[in-house]
């Protein structure tokens, strides 16, 4: 039988399955992201060879990009419904999460790595980076609603903003593990030109032309649409079009495409706050998102049923379990202290440090931009603590979302 056939087949199913998968999820309580890894186990385990190799080892450029699209999607859709406008006194639990919560567990699973797990200095660094960031796009059980959502409530916010921001600023720590690995081997590569470069120029740039292309596309969008009584005839499909332009012109002069994105998306948000175009914008893009996102699920339980995991050991799960039930945690509660949230919530945020997509995207990129060593021992690392994410958080997500909205009437 045509194996091309039987991935469209598959791919169908799946994807069609999506539509019903949120009112799945509602009841049983249990996110969807879990459902699919579970499913792609499955398939994998049955069919085998008959189905694309699911292994990001032997795909890493179509990983790469896979992920990549996914990542700045997810990253367009997330921006779109923060109702809250920055400022540093609104986001600053958010920042505080970013700037406090993800350098102390960079540093920490650094050492561990270091230390634990034997890798030198540059790998360990890679594989904190690459861990660091929580996920937008497998966090859709504690991020807000839709554009104008009446019970947004305030940690959903939070947790929502954390992985918008932290998304983008996980790519400095990547390049720090990039360029250690180039010192090591004698390249002509410092300290001092990775934070001039890749920390103050690519996240000014990434801010400044996200601002600026939001700030263009909200004017055409909501001025000149609006004077030419154009605006109720616009497809949607536009927030993916701006998406794609400001990730690939930031990119084209060497800024933060991820930071951009999540800057355009909410400069536009704020455009017009109250108009329901937003609405569509977002739907549009939420689509997308998931029927991707099912894929690459898939895929992942695919590659776990293929042998990702064969070169993982004890020490490498308690490292991963220690990294989800300790090191974000601890972190992310010391980085909230100090301020005016319930001890709940605090708890709640810290717990729910989703990693994901963003995850196996730095790591494919790290990979592809440099040769590092034992990359199998990277990738199982990897894969099983996104497994153990989505099913730690996956079946704890929704309950703990309903428990704080009972007990939080004031945080909403």
């Amino acid at each position: 039988m045509n194996n091309f056939i039987i991935s469209i087949l598959v791919i169908g199913v799946v994807t069609f399955s999506m539509g019903w998968m949120p009112f799945i999820a509602k009841k049983t309580r249990i996110s969807f992201a879990l459902f699919y890894v579970l499913i792609g186990i499955i398939l994998y385990t049955l069919l085998g060879t008959k189905l694309p190799d699911p292994l990001p080892k032997n795909n890493n450029t179509i990983v790469l990009h896979l992920t990549e699209l996914v990542v700045i999607i997810s990253l367009m859709s997330a921006g779109i419904k923060i109702d809250i406008p920055f400022s540093l006194k609104k986001w600053s639990v958010s920042l505080r999460l970013v700037c406090i919560a993800m350098t102390l567990c960079v540093v920490f699973a650094a050492i561990l790595g270091y230390f634990y797990l034997d890798l030198n200095l540059a790998t360990a660094v890679l594989l904190a980076s690459v861990l660091a960031p929580t996920d937008p796009v497998l966090a859709s059980d504690v991020q807000v609603g839709p554009p104008n959502h009446k019970s947004n409530s305030f940690h959903k916010f939070t947790l929502t903003t954390e992985a918008g921001l932290n998304d983008g600023l996980a790519f400095p720590f990547t390049w720090l593990a990039i360029t250690l690995a180039m010192i090591s081997v004698g390249k002509e590569e410092s300290i001092v030109e990775w934070f001039a470069f890749h920390v103050l120029y690519q996240i000014i740039a990434g801010v400044i032309l996200g601002y600026g292309l939001g700030k263009l596309v909200g004017y055409i969008l909501f001025n000149i649409s609006k004077k030419l009584k154009l605006i109720k005839r616009l497809d949607s499909f536009l927030a993916l079009s701006l998406t794609l332009l400001v990730y690939g012109f930031t990119e084209l002069i060497h800024g933060y495409g991820f930071i951009a994105v999540f800057v355009s998306a909410i400069t536009l948000r704020h455009y017009e706050k109250d108009h329901e175009y937003h609405r569509s914008l977002h739907s549009f893009t939420e689509q997308i998102e998931r029927l991707l996102v099912s894929v690459i699920l898939l895929v992942l339980g695919g590659s776990i049923a293929m042998g990702a995991l064969n070169e993982l050991t004890w020490k490498m799960v308690i490292f991963c379990m220690v990294f989800i039930l300790l090191i974000r945690p601890v972190f992310a509660y010391i980085s909230l202290l100090g301020t005016n949230l319930h001890f709940k919530e605090k708890l709640g945020i810290s717990f729910f440090g989703i990693r994901g997509i963003g995850t196996v995207f730095y790591l494919a990129f790290a990979l592809n931009t440099w040769e590092f060593g034992n990359p199998d021992r990277l990738w199982a690392i990897v894969i099983f603590t996104i497994t153990l994410s989505i099913f730690i958080h996956g079946l704890t997500a929704t309950s703990a979302m309903r428990y704080l909205k009972r007990n939080l009437p004031e945080s909403e």
